[in-house]
């Protein structure tokens, strides 16, 4: 199974389309424009004595911006735009060490610390996102120039690692180079680069000796323990994990990676345990946006079911890498609970990261937020959206991956063609010698219809698969016209029409979207007695601007109705949640910190809107989870007047 090409997708809908464009109208140029002011995109011009000296990861952020720019030119050609491409292309190859080897930093900064410490200095890290970067120019352009580049580093890299005597058993600290190599596999066929893949996942918390702590030992540094090295999931071999640990980032660039490796390979110890981190991480340890990584102190992963809310860290990358994983989980297994979360994570977790003018960005996404109690500065960052960051992974993760949206809506197999996302749009591949486009006519997600129509050239069969998503009770499918039971055609989350297609078939899929109250398992104690609000695949949340301060006194009834309005004018056109809740009474509270007596509650009138949306008007509290009144203790409720 393989996403539909890039450029045979089209996305015309009222949802992702604005988006999608202030991405390529908005965020590409302004991040090449901060690239260029911050000295990324010139730091191959960097001379000793200059200020500003190339940092271990600027490639990376530039190779982001690059791998984006592709994006966007494969589906929007820009002459100005492939002109700033090729330029740092130029850049690189003048850059190039005669050896292969790629790197501003190392190679202008600290030339002797090569492959020194792979633990910490991100080296393997920045060539895989330019690996990506070259792969994604190559298949938009045709120009190989960037690929051969990229070719012979990966061949200096292949020379240098390995289990052969002379090479270093080493591995990134910062996991990603793995699932860049099998991507340059994909492009050039050159199975060694899934071998290397394959060798650097599987040498990872190999302990006979462990990799860093031989490194440390050559560099003089104090050896650390072991179990220390879980913040680089190096604390064992990748095929005995079977809990998401560490740094959220490099942990599901990693998982990403072994997915591809496995299906490269058939590996099952790889995929086994790409099953049960998958398992551990939507079941204990992600949160209801799609979030992951929920400390801020080394931007990780904790124990099960800790998910803090207005300490949440769930960064940004965090949920891309979520969405890579799941891609590519989806394409070995075939199963929507993969697609499911995917949906999830890229409608709330992944799209808060960035404002609707597609100029500021979030590193970390809250889930509730109280300004005065949140200090900015360091890892701590404050809670409204910035235009940059010393470390700005996040914004240049995000217009990658939005650059990209077209290859997460439809999949092809050898037996059809599977729908993962709905938005209004089409897409064309082949199947069996015949080009079919498939059209999907939608205001997905505000809208509960989705109607799809066929067009090919001469008859053909296929099976059309229809992800049904979870949270959806009641779908309902008609082929043509006709009523199509679900009760035995959905497997595993899709369902599943096999038919020889005409042209102008037509398919209508409902997916009825009530409001639902959603609740955590009772082990999230920071939820315990809350709930969230869900409609579709959107998760809410409640805004100061809409529902004034003190947002934590809000409580909510059980059996709550809910009115919904969809607003075009509000935050670009979003479709709001209102009804009645009560709010605690404090009028007579006076000076005192405590006392014993029984609340009083006055009614009030609440909206909520998208989590996405949330932070751009003015500053102010917002929350996810919002407290629940049960039923029984409503009946003797103190209401004042």
């Amino acid at each position: 199974m393989k996403p539909f090409d890039l450029k045979n997708v089209k996305i015309t809908d009222q949802f992702w389309g604005p988006r999608l464009r202030t991405n390529r109208e908005v965020t590409l140029p302004v991040e090449y424009d901060l690239c260029k002011k911050t000295g990324r995109y010139d730091a191959w011009k960097w001379k000793k004595g200059d200020e500003n000296p190339p940092h271990v990861f600027w490639d990376s952020d530039v190779a982001k911006w690059l791998e984006a720019g592709a994006y966007s030119l494969a589906t929007n050609p820009d002459p100005v735009l492939e002109e700033r491409i090729d330029t740092y292309v130029a850049m690189l190859e003048n850059g190039q060490m005669d050896d292969g080897y790629l790197n501003s930093h190392f190679s202008l900064v600290e030339p002797g610390k090569r492959w020194s410490n792979l633990r910490d200095q991100h080296e393997l890290y920045c060539a895989g996102h330019l690996m990506e970067a070259a792969v994604a120019y190559v298949n938009a352009t045709g120009k190989r120039k960037f690929l051969d580049i990229m070719c012979r580093y990966a061949d200096y890299i292949d020379r240098v690692f390995g289990p052969q005597k002379g090479q270093k058993r080493g591995y990134p600290g910062h996991q990603e180079i793995e699932l860049a190599l099998v991507k340059l596999y994909h492009a050039t066929g050159r199975k060694e680069y899934v071998n290397l893949a394959e060798f650097f996942l599987l040498e990872r918390g190999q302990t006979n000796p462990h990799y860093y702590n031989e490194e440390e030992k050559a560099r003089g540094d104090k050896v650390r323990n072991v179990d220390t090295y879980s913040c680089q999931q190096a604390h064992m071999p990748v095929t005995e994990q079977t809990e998401a640990v560490g740094h959220a980032v490099r942990a599901a660039y990693m998982y990403a990676g072994m997915a591809d490796v496995a299906a490269e390979t058939g590996n099952e110890e790889l995929l086994k345990a790409c099953r049960g981190i998958w398992d551990n991480i939507v079941g204990k340890r992600m949160y209801v946006t799609g979030g992951i990584g929920s400390n801020r102190f080394g931007e990780s992963f904790t124990c099960d079911y800790d998910l803090p809310n207005q300490d949440a860290y769930a960064e940004t990358c965090a949920a891309i890498a979520l969405v890579f994983f799941a891609h590519r989980m989806f394409h070995l297994e075939k199963d929507g609970q993969y697609t499911d979360i995917m949906e999830r994570a890229l409608y709330n977790g992944v799209m808060s990261g960035v404002s609707l003018d597609g100029k500021h960005f979030f590193y970390a996404n809250r889930l509730a937020v109280k300004p005065e109690t949140i200090k900015s500065g360091g890892h701590n960052y404050p809670p409204f959206r910035q235009e940059w960051f010393g470390c700005s992974c996040c914004p240049t993760n995000i217009v990658r991956l939005l650059a990209s949206f077209g290859t997460y809506v439809y999949s092809v197999d050898d037996t059809g063609i599977w729908v993962n996302l709905y938005t209004d749009s089409h897409g064309t591949c082949e199947i069996n010698g015949e080009n079919v486009t498939v059209r999907q006519e939608t205001a997905y997600p505000w809208n509960e219809t989705v109607g799809i129509s066929i067009t090919v050239d001469a008859p053909v069969e296929f099976c059309l698969n229809l992800r049904i998503p979870q949270w959806c009770r009641n779908p309902a499918i008609k082929v043509n016209g006709e009523e199509k039971a679900l009760a035995d055609s959905v497997t595993k989350g899709y369902a599943r029409i096999q038919r020889r297609w005409q042209d102008g078939d037509k398919v209508e899929l409902v997916l009825p979207m009530p409001v639902e109250i959603v609740e955590a398992h009772p082990n999230v104690r920071q939820d315990s007695g809350k709930v969230a609000l869900q409609r579709g695949p959107l998760v809410y949340c409640l805004e100061e601007t809409d529902n004034g301060k003190n947002l934590e006194r809000i409580f909510l009834q059980e059996s709550a109705d809910f009115a919904i309005c969809h607003d075009p004018d509000l935050l670009g056109g979003v479709t709001t949640i209102e009804t009645d809740a009560f709010t605690l009474d404090t009028t007579d509270w006076g000076e005192s910190l405590y006392r014993s007596v029984s609340p009083s509650f006055k009614k009030k009138r609440i909206i909520a809107i998208p989590y996405y949306v949330w932070a751009n008007r003015e500053l102010g509290e917002m929350v996810v989870w919002i407290n629940r009144l049960f039923e029984h203790s409503c009946s003797g409720l103190a209401l004042s007047k």
